[in-house]
């Protein structure tokens, strides 16, 4: 029984650390460019290594 307590107390920690990661990136504003990624490929110039 005290494994099923060491498991949920490690989940919980490995959840609660991926949240507050997930809550800095956004406030660091890692998701704040969500169009232009789609059509960046479309409008790439080709480099010429001639």
């Amino acid at each position: 029984m005290s494994v099923i307590f060491l498991l949920l107390g490690a989940s919980l920690s490995v959840a609660l650390f991926f949240l507050v990661a997930f809550i800095w990136s956004v406030k660091d504003g890692q998701y704040e460019d969500d169009y232009s990624p789609a059509h960046r490929m479309l409008f790439d110039e080709k480099i010429n290594n001639d």
